[in-house]
């Protein structure tokens, strides 16, 4: 081989491993996102001494925790399959109609925090797809007595016009509405289209109707729940009380939480159990 041909080849060697060095290592790369960061609801059950003779908080739990004398009340329902798939899948569908509002579709996906480990769940979240890039999903620590779990809530809303009080679309109208807003990381869960085609088979767990009273305790803003439901024997009925509040940082949520325990416990108020309504709802409507 003459020299000249053997530095043509030379320099086609050293270009073409330029090329692939520049497609590889020195080739800029998309970040992976960050993980989301949430905000904190607190839920703490109330025994039934909270409550008066009309099923509502007492005057002295109204005067603790700073509620207003007036309800308003909301209806919802969840939709899964008899064999609670979508739950099953960590999703949870419920369609709300407040008083004088719109109807409110709320499509949940729960990861479990483990030992109090959130940023253990937060990063679970993101390889599932739950990153902070993803702005049509708020983030949220649920935090009851006993038990933190991470979700992430894409939140829709339909008109209510033609409904009256806190009345919700027939059956088949609200499986309807559910599929035609599903957004899709729900849609294609395990497939393309599963969430579709199983909420297409779900029916309705419910409806309940709560009463809702607002107030302001410890310059928070808080709301106490009271939610009939149907008895586990299927005859009768029990009252679910719920306190709640968020907060935005960890900080804040953990020494609110510590203050309304201290508080709620020393009234004789506190159930200490956590209870969770959509679970309760989902198995016995």
């Amino acid at each position: 081989m003459t020299s000249a041909r053997m530095r043509t080849l030379i320099a086609i060697v050293v270009a073409l491993a330029g090329l692939v060095a520049g497609s590889s290592v020195g080739a800029p790369r998309a970040a992976a996102a960050s993980n989301a960061v949430p905000n904190y609801e607190v839920k703490l059950n109330l025994t039934s001494a909270a409550l008066d003779a009309s099923n509502g908080p007492s005057s002295a739990v109204r005067s603790t925790l700073g509620l207003g004398s007036s309800s308003t009340g909301s209806t919802y329902e969840y939709f899964d399959t008899g064999s609670l798939a979508l739950n099953g899948e960590g999703w949870s569908v419920r369609l709300r109609h407040e008083q004088s509002e719109d109807l409110d579709l709320n499509y949940k996906r729960r990861f479990a925090v483990i030992g109090g480990n959130i940023d253990g769940a937060l990063t679970t979240a993101n390889k599932a797809g739950f990153d902070k890039s993803d702005d049509n999903y708020d983030a949220q620590v649920d935090w009851t007595y006993d038990k933190q779990t991470l979700s992430f809530a894409n939140k829709k809303d339909s008109s209510s016009a033609g409904l009256s009080g806190t009345s919700l679309p027939s059956a088949s109208d609200a499986v309807d509405l559910v599929v035609d807003k599903i957004p899709g990381k729900l849609e294609d869960t395990r497939s393309k289209n599963w969430g579709k085609d199983t909420l297409k088979g779900s029916r309705a767990h419910g409806p309940v109707t709560s009463r809702n009273w607002k107030g302001t305790w410890h310059g928070t803003k808080v709301d106490v729940e009271v939610l009939p439901v149907r008895a586990a024997s299927g005859s009768g009925t029990e009252r679910i009380v719920e306190f709640s509040f968020k907060a935005d940082a960890l900080a804040e949520a953990t020494a609110l939480r510590a203050a309304a325990i201290t508080e709620l416990d020393a009234k004789g108020w506190l159930l200490k159990s956590g209870v969770l309504k959509t679970s309760l709802i989902l198995d016995r409507y």
